[in-house]
């Protein structure tokens, strides 16, 4: 409900730009893709640094930007999807730990990019593909491990840190 409240806001704010991409629900975990313009990106990481705002009884908590692109040419997602994962993914002890934050970053995306790719490959063989991507196979999803490392990890912000440093202005001191 809270998502799709916040897709609804993004839409009367900004009627003429479609937002598509995925909501993964996991039992630990929620994996949020945005598409759309940039100034709906940030009315979404600003309502989600409101959300942290509330301390512990939020509904979110650990709320993590890991990217924000400009330009992008296409979209992965031809529309918006809510997926569920059915079990916890998990990874090898301590695999993870080894990895820069960069790295996971990448095989986070790598993992996005090839759900995308299911996605529309179930929508080139189906009339109605929000039926058949209520689950998604193991294989396709992040592990927990890899959610948690990022969790952790100080180069990944948070949406309120997030908001912080894109209105901050990024000139140097004239004394410099």
């Amino acid at each position: 409900g809270y998502h799709r409240g916040l897709l609804e806001k993004a839409l009367e704010y900004h009627s003429g730009e479609q937002v598509s991409g995925l909501l993964l629900l996991c039992s630990s975990y929620i994996c949020h893709v945005v598409e759309s313009c940039s100034s709906t990106i940030h009315l979404i990481i600003r309502d989600l640094a409101s959300l942290q705002k509330q301390g512990p009884n939020a509904l979110l908590q650990e709320i993590k930007v890991l990217v924000v692109a400009h330009n992008i040419p296409t979209r992965l997602f031809p529309d918006w999807y809510v997926a569920m994962a059915a079990s916890p993914v998990t990874r090898p002890q301590g695999s993870t730990q080894s990895e820069s934050t960069a790295e996971v970053v990448a095989e986070c995306l790598t993992l996005l990019l090839k759900l995308a790719a299911c996605i529309q490959s179930l929508e080139d063989d189906s009339e109605d593909t929000n039926e058949n991507i209520h689950t998604f196979e193991p294989e396709l999803l992040i592990p927990a491990e890899m959610i948690n490392y990022l969790c952790n990890g100080e180069e990944c912000v948070s949406p309120e840190d997030f908001v912080r440093l894109y209105l901050s202005p990024s000139q140097p001191t004239l004394d410099s």
